[in-house]
């Protein structure tokens, strides 16, 4: 008689988008699929619990996957796939020390991204957020010739601290705005800024000339508070602060004084620490600071590749089988 061959545990930490719940349950026969079954995150137990005996984990940006959890899940996990371009929630020198896979979703969120950095840069520099409460509020009366003036990027000069694929999705749709110059900083010169006249500079000179200045790197030890005091009282007055890309990399303490002080003009940020931000965060009372709640990949169609592209990288993983965006260790 043929033995009958064990499913693989499969473990997810949310709800994810149909896109990828669909190629998962076409997948019989390969594993079965235990979830948390919520919006809301996994409480830290339920992880714990969730995972044991797992041969493949799916999750997400606010899920650390530290030592104590690859205890708990055990010498069966063979795959982590995360559903997010970003892996610093990942013990990866553990991972790869226990020979498991890593897969993400790189690439596919680069548009999307891109595309609400350069929302939440005119929605800051032209104050739109003010402009709407004081419609609502009734301050609008009549027309002023200084009323809620802002700051344009037709002539300006722009600053992106890491010119990666999303640094540069964002130089590319800034340009056709007028932008005059475009400065770029990081570990290397990148061959690609040519194609949007990037000059690789010192972080200082960018900091400096600058009159928008757009974090978009990664989060690394040399990264982690960046951006702090003396880096604002850098900038010009008349600078605005743009970060999409990880709370870590900013001061907040030392924005809010930058910001309220006038050291610099205005801030937007799509990413905080922690996240959510608490209500009553200093930063939540200023008017020249747009905080928005982490969408920077957030359109239906985006969502919904990542979650697709995470179930493959998943199953490729599971059965030892290429895949196809795997972080290499």
């Amino acid at each position: 008689m043929k033995a009958v061959r064990e499913l693989m545990k499969v473990f997810i930490t949310r709800r994810i988008p149909q896109e990828g719940t669909k190629i998962l349950s076409g997948a019989t026969g390969v594993c079965e699929v235990s979830q948390w079954d919520s919006d809301e995150p996994v409480p830290r137990t339920e992880l714990l619990k969730g995972v044991q005996g797992s041969h493949g984990l799916v999750c997400l940006l606010s899920d650390k996957i530290d030592v104590e959890v690859l205890d708990a899940a055990g010498p069966n996990l063979k795959v982590i796939s995360t559903m997010s371009v970003g892996f610093d929630h990942l013990a990866l020198d553990e991972i790869k020390k226990r020979g498991i896979r890593v897969g993400y979703t790189p690439d596919v969120l680069t548009d999307a991204t891109a595309e609400l950095t350069v929302a939440l840069l005119l929605a800051t520099a032209r104050r739109l957020p003010e402009g709407v409460e004081e419609v609502k509020n009734g301050g609008w009366s009549s027309w002023k010739p200084l009323w809620l003036c802002g700051y344009g990027l037709s002539g300006s000069t722009v600053g992106v601290i890491g010119l990666g694929r999303i640094g540069m999705a964002i130089a590319k749709r800034l340009l056709p705005f007028g932008v005059k110059r475009l400065l770029y900083t990081g570990r290397t010169a990148k061959a690609h800024a040519a194609e949007v006249n990037g000059e690789f500079v010192p972080l200082d000179t960018l900091v400096s000339e600058s009159d928008f200045v757009v974090v978009s790197c990664s989060l690394t030890p040399e990264t982690q508070g960046l951006c702090d005091k003396a880096f604002f009282s850098k900038m010009k007055k008349t600078a605005v602060f743009i970060n999409s890309s990880r709370g870590a990399v900013v001061n907040q303490e030392d924005l809010y004084e930058a910001l309220k002080s006038g050291q610099i003009a205005a801030a937007g940020l799509d990413v905080t620490t922690p996240e959510p931000l608490p209500t009553n965060h200093p930063l939540l009372t200023l008017k020249n600071c747009v905080v928005l709640p982490h969408i920077g990949s957030a359109t239906y169609s985006t969502r919904g590749v990542m979650s697709a592209l995470t179930v493959q990288n998943l199953l490729g993983g599971l059965q030892g089988l290429d895949m196809p965006s795997e972080l290499r260790l």
